[in-house]
């Protein structure tokens, strides 16, 4: 069936001669917007044959205009010196349009020179004539041959702006449609009014089913063709690195573990005191670690039993004085293994078996590459239970990868400032045909365990997040996962 539209638009056409919108817009009485409309409609129909073309003009713009009006500031800027003659004009001379734009351009073209007088700093006339920019740039008008083009198209003093032109012509279909159709015979009797272009039913909702709308005289029901062309359409869905850590949340709380949490600023004395790494270590240092230009006191409630505890290791173990003022400088956290030692803080004197996580951003003073970030995730883990073996270290390792799909995971030994023994966690990607490590664990030494909750076995575990996530995405470079790349995060 064809619309209304569609039907003014054929009974308007011959075979053989080209129209544009335009045109049919007039000859039809329809607006231009609804002999689009029409146009699309019997495309699809294969009635007509479209093209498009498209034409580039220059145009001088609102801003150019006001130059052409008022003359260009460089160009005041050269009549005033010349006019103020040997002596030259002064910066008071100028206007601040002139003093913002024109001083400089006139220098830059060398229309003008400063120079020192006995009364100050003055402009005096250049090495090189002027040229009156105005008239260039009216000159667009007759076509955009200036040599000034790219400097106007730089200052938006003109644009180039393009009209597509849009032209039909009746194709064999259409012109057997039109002869068998039936045509409107008196143009001004059948231009339907803009409530009749909009009356065709393109959305079949319950009230119109249920009131039986369908069966009114003068209802249609628009066609649908659905084997027309159309965007995929994209869902909204988290990020994906949200995702994977709502995912992997999922497996250790699936395991029996308690998520933990934390601050991301802490005190050098829960970042690296409390794990054994002596106050002189590399990892302290500015290149490796971010501080804060502040400290916090320490010893608030039982922290200060701690405090000693934590103090006589160090002594003990290291040999030189530990300061409580370097324990006490504030730092972005360097791991979330802080926040274990919080948690195990918690627990002294406490028999209590327990397992807990936590995935949280950690920051390290990293040159940014391709495998680096300066501000990263971890994935922490510790479990507190006397009977815990160095077996079962592995098995709940072996058990998470599993479950993010990594089948292939074998352990290495390795070394630790705070565990004893330490292992590195490697997994197998089938897609490069190698081993990759992602991740150490170990046991706790009883350096780091004891001062802490007065227990021994801790088994405690650090994990990359965005490496295993990038060798299951198949990204090269770390940095893409957070540019917000639209096609990345609709394909993932």
């Amino acid at each position: 069936m064809l619309h209304q539209i569609e039907k003014l638009l054929l009974a308007a056409m011959e075979q053989g001669r080209d129209y544009d919108v335009p045109s049919l817009a007039v000859a039809t009485g329809l607006d231009p917007g609804a002999v689009m409309k029409g146009i699309a409609w019997l495309e699809e129909k294969g009635a007509l044959a479209k093209s498009v073309s498209i034409s580039k003009k220059t145009e001088i713009t609102d801003e150019g205009k006001h130059y052409i009006d008022n003359k260009f500031p460089e160009n005041r800027v050269y009549d005033k010196v010349v006019a103020a003659g040997e002596n030259g004009a002064p910066m008071s001379a100028f206007d601040a349009e002139e003093t913002r734009i024109g001083l400089g351009l006139a220098r830059k073209s060398g229309w003008i020179a400063p120079q020192q007088s006995p009364n100050g700093f003055t402009f005096r006339k250049g090495t090189a004539p002027a040229v009156d920019k105005a008239k260039e740039l009216k000159a667009i008008k007759l076509g955009p041959h200036t040599q000034y083009l790219v400097e106007f198209m730089e200052r938006k003093l003109c644009e180039t702006i393009e009209k597509k032109s849009v032209s039909v012509k009746l194709t064999e279909s259409g012109a057997a449609l039109r002869k068998d159709a039936s045509m409107p015979t008196a143009r001004s009797s059948t231009i339907p009014s803009n409530a009749d272009i909009a009356a065709p039913i393109n959305t079949i909702t319950s009230d119109f089913i249920r009131a039986k709308a369908w069966k009114d005289t003068g209802v249609e029901i628009r066609g649908y063709n659905v084997l027309a062309p159309v965007e995929v359409p994209f869902a909204a869905k988290r990020h994906i690195v949200g995702r994977a850590i709502r995912r992997i949340k999922d497996i250790f709380l699936s395991l029996g573990f308690e998520e933990m949490g934390g601050s991301l600023i802490e005190a050098g004395f829960w970042n690296f005191d409390v794990l054994f790494q002596p106050q002189d270590h590399p990892a302290r240092e500015l290149a490796d670690t971010f501080y804060l230009d502040k400290a916090v006191k320490l010893g608030s409630g039982g922290e200060r039993a701690l405090i000693k505890r934590v103090k006589e290791v160090h002594e003990n173990a290291w040999g030189t004085p530990w300061l409580e003022a370097e324990a006490s400088k504030c730092v972005l956290r360097t791991h979330t293994t802080a926040v274990s030692a919080r948690y195990l803080a918690k627990l002294a004197g406490s028999k209590i078996k327990k397992k807990y996580f936590s995935v949280g951003k950690v920051y390290r003073n990293e040159s940014i590459d391709f495998k680096h970030l300066a501000e990263f995730h971890q994935i922490e883990g510790i479990i507190v239970d006397e009977n815990a073996t160095f077996a079962d270290l592995l098995g709940t390792l072996k058990q998470f990868y599993s479950r993010l799909g990594f089948e292939k995971i074998r352990f290495m030994p390795s070394y630790f400032p705070y565990t004893e023994p330490s292992l590195e966690i490697e997994v197998y990607f089938e897609d490069r045909k190698e081993w990759l490590e992602l991740g150490g664990a170990g046991i706790f030494r009883p350096e780091v365990s004891k001062p802490l909750c007065g227990r021994y076995p801790v088994l405690a575990f650090g994990l990359s997040m965005e490496r295993p996530l990038m060798l299951k995405l198949g990204i090269s470079d770390i940095r893409i996962l957070y540019e917000n790349n639209m096609t990345l995060l609709r394909e993932q």
